[in-house]
This record gives C-alpha cells, structure tokens and sequence, in this order.
C-alpha cells in the first residue's frame, strides 16, 4: 500500500501539477489564438511574440517597482507589475493593427495574406525584443517560492516521495481559472460580448444590424493581448523568461486551438490541457513509478521514457496532424482549420 502511495505522490509531483499549471498557461494562450481567428478570421502567429513582449514589459515593471521597495510577499511582486504590462502590450498590438493590420482589411485580403503578414510582424517583434532585453534567462520572481516543500510534505506524511508544489503554480491556476470565467461571462453576459459573437458569426449580418466592426475589432485585439500578456506572465513566474522560447511555445498554442476547435473558446481550454498532459506523460520517466508498484525484479533497467524530452515538442505536432488528418473542426466541431 506505501508504494502505491509513493507511487501517487511521485506521479503528481512530476506530472499531474506541472501539468495543470502548463495545460492553464496553453489554454490561456490558445483562447488569444482562437478570439483572434474568430473575430479577425487569421491564425495570428504573432501570437507568441505579443506573449514575449507582455512578459517583458512585466519584467521591466517589477524590476522597477523591486528597486523601489514595493512587495507583496509572500506573493511575487509581477503580480503588480501584469496590469501594466497589460497596458502596454494592448496600446502596442493595436498600434501594430493600426499600421499592418487595418490596411489589408480594408482591402479584404484573403486568410493567406494576413497569415503571411503576420509572419512578418512575428519576426519584427522577435527581433525588437532581443534587441531590448536580450536573448538571455531572464528570472522574475520573488515571494515565497513553495506552497508546501517536498521536505515538509515527507515530514508530514512520512512517504519515501515528496510533493512540491510552488506558489507560481498556484498563482497560474487561480489567475486561469479567474480570466477564463471573466471571459466567458464577458462573451455570453454582455452587450458588448453578443456583438463579438454575433460579429464573430456573420460579419455582414452584424454590420448590418448595427454593430460597430471597428469597436469590435479594437475589443478583439485588447482581449487577445491580455490573454496573451498574462500566459507570457505566468510562463516566466513558473520557469523562466527566455525571449526565444515563446516562438517554441507556439506550436503547442497552435495545437490546442485547432485541437479544440479554431474559433471554439471552450475547445481552447480543452486542447491546451490535452496538449499539456499529452506531452509531460509521454516525456516522463517511469522507472522510479515503476519502482514503487512493480517488484524489483521486473522493473526496467532504462528511463523508461516513451519519448524524450528532447522532442516535447514533437508531441504536439504529432497530436495536431493526427487532428488534421482524422477531425480537422476540432473537438468542438468549429471552423475547418
């Protein structure tokens, strides 16, 4: 029976919760992709970029307010820092829509062209951030750095394993689950809300009936940036800021959103979960598992690892053409990606 327990503990302590927090920053990430697609109809794929530059100007802020003698210990000063870092990263993609953007939707440029273009603001952005706050790790947080200690969780429960979880990954739960009730009750309570989904749904209709396309799309970037700013956010709090990695990050964004369904809120929370547990449980290394429920005789001698972690990555894309080839609306039968 303690081996079982042992097993549990050390399946949750390297799988299960690294897991919910990462399923919760994909998901995050995944709703900017989907609100964008939905309401502007392109696959944004500066998207990991607008998540790059939020994470930086969060940064920057705490920095300056850490300089400056302002906490909130035991919680990480970023919290403060990400209304700001919302701000700025809102006032920049509507900047950026304003100048790139506006242009070819005025000429009604077809999905391919905007996904070309915003290829082309990705690297611009890229580039921009590298130069500002180089390509270096960056780490951020401060406060205190677990909620329980796997020290503390063996004294307590007198288990061979310990589980540890830290505050950022109870901070990337809450702050999840707070913006994804928000957002849905944004989207089915509100006046404002109706009108992007109805936008959303027909956009000749919609402005035919009255609804302001502009406002709409001034809406739709705003909700995509700070979606955006805090999964950058939360990512960088949970491990760390590395500018390079955001680019990495968008396979997997990508994934969960046409795994969900492109256009599917709902189907974005789904995917970035199923993407993020896909991938830790299949780069995971059983052996020590193994260890505790299966006697020494027979446990393998390797890892036991089905894939490796080199290729974590890999995973998703592998889930995604599967998609693709087998249900490409997704789960929640949306848009054909």
């Amino acid at each position: 029976m303690e081996g079982l327990l042992n097993a549990i503990v050390l399946i949750t302590n390297f799988a299960i919760v690294p897991g919910l927090a990462y399923g919760s920053q994909l998901a995050l990430g995944a709703l900017g992709v989907t609100l964008t697609f939905a309401v502007l109809r392109f696959s944004n794929f500066a998207h990991g970029e607008t998540m790059s530059f939020g994470a930086m100007i969060a940064i920057f802020v705490t920095w300056a307010l850490q300089s400056a003698g302002v906490s909130i210990d035991p919680l990480p000063t970023a919290l403060l820092a990400l209304p700001f870092a919302i701000l700025a990263t809102v006032l920049f993609v509507l900047a950026t829509d304003r100048v790139v953007y506006r242009f070819y939707r005025r000429q009604r440029s077809d999905q391919v062209v905007f996904i070309i273009v915003s290829i082309g603001v990705m690297f611009v952005m890229a580039g921009l951030i590298r130069f500002i706050i180089g390509p270096n790790d960056q780490i951020f947080t401060d406060g205190a750095r677990f909620v329980i200690s796997a020290g503390d969780f063996r004294t307590l429960t007198g288990l061979r394993e310990g589980l540890a979880i830290k505050t950022t990954q109870v901070i990337t739960l809450v702050t999840a689950a707070i913006c994804v009730g928000l957002l849905f009750w944004f989207l089915q309570k509100t006046r404002t809300g109706k009108s992007m989904r109805a936008y959303a749904d027909n956009e000749d209709l919609a402005t035919l009936s009255g609804i302001d396309a502009g406002r709409v799309v001034v809406i739709a970037w705003a909700l995509s940036a700070t979606l955006a700013t805090i999964a950058g956010t939360l990512y960088g709090l949970d491990k760390s800021y590395k500018p390079f990695v955001f680019q990495e990050l968008l396979l997997p964004i990508f994934a969960a959103a046409i795994v969900g369904g492109l256009g599917s809120p709902i189907g974005a929370i789904c995917g970035g979960y199923l993407i993020a547990f896909a991938e830790v449980f299949l780069t995971y290394a059983y052996k020590r598992f193994l260890g505790h429920i299966l006697p020494e005789a027979w446990v393998p001698d390797g890892l036991t690892q089905l894939v490796a972690t080199e290729y974590k990555f890999a995973v998703a894309f592998v889930i995604l053409v599967i998609t693709l080839l087998i249900r490409p609306t997704g789960l929640f039968n949306r848009r054909s990606a």
